[in-house]
């Protein structure tokens, strides 16, 4: 796919975000698009984004549990982009009207120390450069109509990222004792819906994070000091609506919430 291409397709999604109007899928007009073309049409809205102000404050990975792999065709988890306006306090009251079909994922939420880098990222060097984990809700949209994605759609569309909430909790890796065995659950509207542990993605979070540090090297990128990495999903993700108050309760983490208004 050229560069003109890359540059118009990143453009609609770019207008669909910002009026709240979703598209047909990317791939139904190029079915060519591959996920080289897709990361790419990703970096063009990042870097527009930051020429008018934005910072990255982390990064998302996607499609990290098998299931999710399976469905969707693929052997690998997919990544996005965390921008600094994207953080939300816990607590907070969010306009649904501000996305397009909003969900939301439950994750364990690393912030980074010192900076990770590939392409030989290990699981000891993620524990050593990761300062705390905390609870997290994240936020995932799709500027896509009716979450009709293929892989390459979700990607595109800045691994179909939109807000992330984090919980007041920060804990040491090292005083939690099994971090895969680590439960969690979501509750909506006080009713408990999904529940699921950490493990859930690819066997152990830890291994999502060393993934996302050797798959950015592909493109010049490191995880920075201070950046927030979600690593995936604990359970499924939920669909949310005006009205909802959206729980996530994490043992030895805590608590976060998000009401949509």
């Amino acid at each position: 796919m050229d560069r003109s291409t890359r540059e118009v397709l990143a453009k609609s999604l770019e207008k669909a975000e910002r009026e709240g109007a979703p598209i047909a899928p990317l791939t139904r007009s190029y079915p060519e698009m591959t996920a080289a073309d897709a990361y790419e049409v990703q970096l063009i809205n990042i870097r527009r984004r930051i020429a008018d102000g934005a910072s990255v404050a982390g990064h998302k990975v996607g499609l990290s549990s098998r299931a999710m792999q399976r469905m969707m065709g693929v052997d690998e988890p997919d990544y996005g982009h965390l921008l600094a306006d994207m953080f939300i306090p816990s607590g907070s009251v969010v306009s649904a009207d501000r996305y397009c079909y909003p969900r939301v994922e439950i994750e364990v939420g690393f912030q980074l120390r010192s900076a990770l880098s590939g392409p030989d990222c290990t699981a000891e060097d993620v524990v050593a450069a990761t300062d705390h984990v905390m609870p997290a809700i994240e936020l995932i949209d799709s500027r896509i109509a009716d979450w009709k994605i293929t892989i390459a759609d979700t990607i595109a569309d800045n691994a179909s990222s939109a807000g992330v909430v984090l919980g007041p909790a920060h804990v040491a890796l090292d005083e939690i004792a099994e971090l895969p065995l680590l439960g969690a659950a979501l509750w909506k509207n006080g009713e408990m819906i999904e529940s699921g542990v950490a493990g859930a993605v690819l066997g152990n979070p830890i291994t999502a994070v060393a993934w996302l540090a050797n798959k950015l090297h592909a493109f010049g990128v490191r995880l920075e000091p201070g950046h927030v990495v979600l690593p995936g999903s604990c359970t499924r993700a939920v669909d949310v609506h005006p009205g909802d108050v959206v729980r996530a309760e994490f043992a030895q983490l805590g608590e976060v919430e998000v009401t949509f208004a």
